[in-house]
């Protein structure tokens, strides 16, 4: 047998590139990218959280998070503070612009979601999702 029809790395990340394109050209008629929306949706259910806590939430590093975070600065969706006498400290929030541009975002997601759910078959994706998040759930 093929070695990569064996290979559950390769599969999976092979799944995850598809399903990244997908929502990537959804979210781009607001301007966003998949991972910029997730970040953004979770300040607006968390409030404001500390660099660390977000590098935990979204589970990145550091480094991929401040990529992610600046070009949402500098177009005035998120916002970062000081916290006390360490600059090194931020504490980032969404803004008002943020939250418009989240808005207007979800419709993209959920034709997104739309899509892959009938190319996949709802049951299918229901499925998949939840043993997705059993793995990472399970992996703490």
């Amino acid at each position: 047998m093929d070695v990569q029809f064996d290979d559950d790395c390769f599969a999976i990340r092979q799944a995850a590139r598809f399903v990244s394109q997908l929502y990537d050209r959804h979210l781009a008629n607001v301007g966003l990218t998949i991972t910029q929306f997730s970040l953004l949706s979770r300040l607006r259910r968390c409030g404001p959280m500390t660099m660390r806590q977000l590098t935990e939430a979204m589970r990145m590093q550091r480094t991929s998070l401040v990529r992610t975070i600046q070009p949402l600065r500098r177009n005035g969706l998120v916002s970062s503070e000081s916290l006390g006498a360490d600059a090194r400290a931020l504490s980032i929030s969404i803004t008002d612009e943020g939250e418009a541009r989240l808005s207007e975002g979800r419709k993209h997601w959920h034709a997104a979601q739309a899509e892959f759910e009938h190319k996949f078959g709802e049951r299918r994706a229901a499925a998949l999702r939840g043993e997705l998040f059993a793995m990472t759930r399970d992996s703490v």
